[in-house]
């Protein structure tokens, strides 16, 4: 009997990817469930598995930003942002389903079995009391409870390593996770005396939660080598009595930029050829000059959520090159303290970072010396973790 295929109507999917990785993200390392097989992101492997077992009602649970990004550059599957916590994020999910059975999966368990998930439902459909059934691996080696002040050693043969996916009915599920915070859905069942089966597990389904977990990608295809360009051009005009900032430096000018933000000229162009490489939209979009958080805000700060972004979903930012159009004020003097304060931000090499100066010649607004235009180009590559894996001596 096809388990899969009989269960399918009746069961939605959960993929858990709205955790921030902080056990993994040192390093400028990006979010785990970002890490590339060729171009595609780790969570669209693992979506794409679940399609192609037979799955048809999939959700996966993403954070705020990255649900925005999600749903305007890939077509996968049904999108929920996710909360604070696993639990949260599985409760939001919850929210928006009606099968009376759910299967909820961590993306960091990339490398899902068919034969687990058909062995769930094969249980479920001679246990249909059973509110929750998860996979689980004998543990071989000693287990110490450390305590403040003793420690205990556990018998390893009553001790399980508990694995995902789970699955769980629906309903049970919602109540009991309402009570608190739960480490995963069988242990939400257990400590509210909900009655859980457990079936052999699969050290294939071992959790990538630190970076020495990489080994588990080590037979998958490496990131591409893929560069991708960006452009950007912002103009603004003088503001008198306003403080002049550019590329994160102070000039001496009587003028500023009028602006909702402080106005920087450079970094707004940056900004915009960073999201234009990611394919992430525009500053506007990211920073509207409707919302009163953003009024006078020094751009330093926007750039760096952007850059946070950038690297969390896996990219690497490689050179910057910045053509600054101006009457006044002079450029010149203040080209090299630019290129080192982008280095200083983006983490880069001066060799990486190239700052070019010209005037409007006295022609237009920019020769009117009412205003600066500034246009930049910016090539990003995705992070390779077989790099990391090499160095391990891994592959």
């Amino acid at each position: 009997m096809d388990y899969i295929a009989h269960f399918e109507q009746n069961t939605t999917i959960i993929l858990l990817a709205a955790g921030e990785s902080r056990r993994f993200c040192h390093n400028n390392f990006p979010k785990k469930q970002w890490l590339r097989v060729g171009e595609i992101p780790l969570w669209q492997i693992v979506v794409q598995k679940f399609y192609s077992f037979g799955f048809k009602n999939i959700i996966l649970t993403v954070s705020k930003n990255e649900a925005v990004y999600i749903r305007n550059t890939f077509l996968d599957c049904f999108i929920v942002e996710g909360g604070d916590t696993r639990t949260q994020s599985i409760l939001q999910a919850l929210e928006t389903i009606k099968t009376p059975l759910v299967l909820i999966s961590d993306i960091a368990r990339w490398n899902v079995q068919r034969s687990i998930i058909e062995e769930l439902f094969r249980v479920y459909a001679s246990h249909q009391d059973i509110v929750c059934i998860a996979p689980a691996l004998r543990v071989s080696d000693t287990i110490v409870l450390q305590e403040s002040l003793n420690k205990t050693v556990l018998p390893r043969e009553q001790c399980l390593a508990v694995q995902t996916p789970q699955l769980s009915q629906t309903a049970a599920l919602k109540e009991v996770l309402k009570k608190g915070e739960f480490s995963d859905e069988s242990t939400a069942m257990l400590a509210l005396g909900r009655d859980v089966k457990y079936i052999q597990g699969s050290p294939l389904l071992h959790k990538i939660t630190s970076q020495d977990d990489l080994y588990t990608l080590c037979d998958l295809k490496k990131p591409s080598q893929q560069v991708l360009i960006g452009n950007g051009l912002d103009i603004h005009a003088f503001e008198e009595g306003k403080a002049m900032r550019l590329c994160g430096v102070d000039i001496n000018s009587p003028v500023g930029f009028k602006a909702h933000s402080d106005g920087d000229v450079g970094l707004h162009a940056i900004i915009d050829a960073i999201l234009g490489a990611i394919g992430a939209g525009d500053i506007g979009e990211w920073f509207p000059d409707t919302d009163e958080q953003y009024q006078n805000i020094d751009s330093v700060l926007l750039l760096k959520d952007v850059l946070e972004f950038v690297r969390n979903i896996g990219f690497v930012i490689r050179n910057i090159d910045l053509t600054i159009i101006a009457q006044t004020p002079k450029i010149g003097p203040y080209k090299q303290q630019i290129r080192e304060r982008l280095a200083e931000l983006f983490n880069l090499a001066l060799s990486c970072i190239n700052i070019k100066a010209t005037t409007g010649e006295g022609v237009g607004f920019i020769g009117r010396q009412e205003g600066v235009c500034v246009m930049s180009s910016v090539s990003v590559c995705f992070f390779d973790w077989s790099e990391y894996l090499k160095r391990k001596g891994n592959i």
